[in-house]
């Protein structure tokens, strides 16, 4: 009898699961129940519009912020129950790319990728020499160690950050806006050095983001938020696809759908009925 040939199976492993996290800032809930799971080796975006809890997802990844209610899981370990010592540990395997980059504007582009690597670790400078030259030609910056943060431009100081953000070979990495304000070119180099990396390292990445277009091109899994809860999820493929209203308005950039424009508010009338408008004569001299 033939044999048919398999596709290969996911991994059924999951570096980071996430269960019934619910998180407020004071009274606002932004987090109302979030379940997830990112498997080890896969590049997985988390998508939803401004304001919708995204980047408090990754602060409570990394344990900068406690769960109301829930659980983060990072590799067998919830983050909320380790003490600092262990904490730092957890820390030291992640790569955190930041939305406005977090570059030390005093330091050069060699000095900024190498501070990671002279924090934690005991390595030679010969050693972080070579292992910061591997990075930045790895972000195609090799030729522009010397310069000042100042001096670059924003997709090279989005490839600087990336470069430091895998400078100590993280087995998670997270990226908080990667593609904002960049120009095309630059949105697509950081988009496939993303991928590649993530392949090349055998990382983990979660791309944490509101451009559709670009994200789904690269990631395997997608998760999108609205309000507080995970409203669908799937292969990117499936995801393009998807008829779901939410998603198909996000993806599509449709005005009309489930996403209002509107900040929750009480009716436009009753605002006006409780605090009229001044009359001209009762203005202030």
């Amino acid at each position: 009898m033939a044999m048919t040939e398999r596709e290969p199976s996911l991994p059924t492993e999951n570096l980071v699961e996430i269960r019934n996290l619910r998180f407020a800032y004071g009274e606002r809930e932004v987090l109302r129940g979030i379940d997830l799971a990112i498997p080890k080796g896969k590049v997985v975006a988390v998508l939803g519009a401004s304001g919708c809890g995204k980047t408090t997802l990754l602060r409570l990844i990394g344990g900068q912020a406690r769960p109301d209610a829930g659980e983060v899981e990072v590799d067998g370990r919830v983050v909320h129950r380790l003490d600092n010592n262990a904490l730092y540990r957890l820390r030291r395997e992640m790569g955190m790319m930041f939305q406005v980059g977090g570059l030390f504007s005093d330091l050069s582009v060699f000095e900024n990728v190498a501070y990671p690597l002279r924090e934690h670790t005991d390595l030679s400078e010969t050693m972080i020499r070579d292992l910061v030259l591997m990075k930045l030609h790895a972000v195609g910056l090799r030729g522009a160690r010397d310069l000042r943060t100042g001096e670059l431009s924003g997709g090279m100081a989005r490839r600087v950050a990336l470069a430091r953000a895998v400078a100590l070979d993280p087995m998670l990495v997270m990226y908080d806006e990667p593609f904002a304000g960049l120009d095309p070119i630059s949105l697509g180099v950081i988009a496939n050095i993303i991928r590649d990396l993530n392949d090349a390292l055998g990382l983990t990445s979660i791309v944490v983001t509101y451009d559709v277009a670009e994200s789904l091109k690269i990631v395997d899994y997608v998760y999108f938020i609205d309000n507080g809860v995970v409203v669908a999820h799937g292969p990117a493929d499936e995801m393009a696809a998807s008829p779901h209203p939410f998603v198909h308005q996000f993806v599509h950039g449709e005005e009309d759908g489930p996403v209002g424009f509107h900040f929750p508010a009480r009716p436009l009338a009753r605002d006006f009925a409780l605090n009229p408008p001044l009359n001209p004569s009762d203005s202030p001299a």
